[in-house]
């Protein structure tokens, strides 16, 4: 093996470990010895770009030598919306979708970036997508899916009804249909009826679909035994929480054992000065350049920051990052113990890796929606500033409201600057509203790590 290929080796290595300092001396070795390598050149801005230094001109660079690598325009995109640019990050792949329609993560990446910055109509390069390709099937869902995700059922029974007209009655626009139905909760009737319809189809979104309504009328022996079917295969996170509400509403005593025993909630001192909690506060303002939330996540009034927030280069998050990973050892070596059935304290305890970072800034009336995270083992919340008052609390085990159902919370957490909150990724967990001021934290995934990228 030569030298470029050792340290492009080496650095995914440890890139895989969250080394990330040493793989970014990795790569940066590679492409001193390869300039026009362009796996080196690929290799050294994403790392840049994931450790939060300025990027957009190394994907460039890597683009010139791989011009047909369109992964790499879209993380020249994004690098140029992170370096206060999103305007150039837009035109870059408005430019590249009405190129190519039918490149569906660049309609997606491109729609996210109009959605938080607010430049323009989100869903344009679909609309026009479909126009230039009616008969694309996958476009037509995936501008649903983006349309559906606000909720905008008007917009999205026109995109169903045109795509019918265009590309006839397939699987894919029967389960968007049935997806619709229920989430509208209009007429629970039609639900019924295409959920019967779609019987026998083996869907892991149309399981769900099948438990929410479920839920919805009352059935809560339907919602459990669908929920249940689905604990052996891919989606079985995606089963756990709503097991969970099935089983709280039987009474059944298998909801104290899966989210009951207290020491699966745990808070915790973070061991940062008053100096350190200064700069992390002001550093993780910076990283709020958005305008508005993702669409698909949580947040209602404020912002979440891009990429792993833990991973970026700043000292001061290095050290919160050490900070938080002391807390997660205290509280996974007081877990009960092993249980081969539970998803928490069923699975290994080590070696421990971030599944994901970010913060969160809301401002008054800002919160988030009740949530779980199934890409998650253990999800968190460590407060870094907090409004006056009681407000902002954590509430755990709270269902989402458009399920209609009358379960209270498991326990509501008071927020305290300069703690963590870990709880199971599996649990319902939410923020109540305040009236004003500013909540700024910082949340991550922690998953052992034989699970991740699986």
């Amino acid at each position: 093996m030569n030298e470029v290929a050792a340290c492009l080796d080496r650095g995914l290595a440890l890139r895989g470990e969250e080394r990330m300092g040493e793989a970014d001396a990795a790569f940066t070795r590679a492409h001193a010895l390869a300039p026009r390598d362009p796996v080196a050149a690929r290799c050294l801005a994403q790392i840049r770009f994931e450790r939060g230094y300025p990027a957009a001109a190394l994907f460039a660079a890597a683009r010139a030598l791989a011009p047909g690598d369109r992964d790499l325009l879209r993380n020249e995109a994004l690098a140029l919306a992170a370096e206060r640019a999103p305007d150039q990050g837009e035109a870059l792949l408005a430019d590249a979708v009405a190129a190519a329609p039918d490149w569906l993560d660049g309609q997606r990446v491109l729609a996210t970036l109009r959605w938080t910055h607010e430049l323009g109509d989100p869903f344009a390069g679909y609309a026009a997508g479909v126009e230039a390709m009616p008969g694309n099937a996958a476009l037509w869902l995936a501008w649903f899916a983006a349309v559906a995700q606000q909720r905008d059922w008007p917009a999205a029974r026109t995109i169903l009804d045109q795509a019918c007209a265009a590309i006839g009655e397939t699987r894919g626009l029967l389960l968007a249909e049935t997806f619709m139905a229920v989430e509208r909760d209009a007429d629970r009737g039609e639900a019924r009826r295409l959920l019967d319809l779609t019987t026998g189809i083996d869907d892991a979104g149309l399981s769900i679909c099948r438990i929410r309504f479920a839920l919805r009328e009352g059935d809560w022996v339907g919602a459990r035994d669908t929920a249940q079917a689905m604990l052996g295969g891919p989606a079985a996170m995606l089963a756990w929480p709503y097991l969970a509400l099935a089983w709280r509403l039987l009474g059944d005593p298998a909801a104290e054992w899966l989210e009951g025993d207290p020491r699966l909630v745990g808070e915790y001192p973070v061991a940062l000065s008053d100096a350190e909690f200064g700069e992390l506060t002001e550093t993780l303002r910076s990283l709020h350049t958005a305008r508005a939330p993702y669409g698909e996540q949580s947040v209602r009034g404020g912002t979440q920051t891009d990429r792993s927030v833990l991973l970026r280069h700043e000292p001061i998050l290095a050290r919160t990052r050490a900070a938080l990973m002391a807390a997660v050892e205290a509280h996974v070596a007081q877990l009960p113990p092993p249980d081969p059935r539970h998803p928490l304290i069923g699975r290994p305890r080590a070696p421990l890796r971030l599944a994901g970072s970010w913060s969160v800034r809301l401002s008054g009336g800002g919160r988030n929606v009740p949530h779980t995270h199934p890409a998650g083992w253990l999800s968190s919340a460590f407060y870094v500033t907090l409004p006056d008052g009681e407000g902002g609390a954590l509430a755990l085990g709270t269902p989402p409201p458009e399920l209609g159902l009358d379960l209270p919370p498991r326990r509501v957490v008071r927020p305290v600057v300069g703690r963590v909150v870990l709880f199971p990724s599996t649990l319902w967990h939410s923020t109540l509203p305040f009236t004003s001021g500013e909540r700024l934290n910082i949340a991550f995934d922690i998953v052992p790590a034989a699970r991740r990228g699986g």
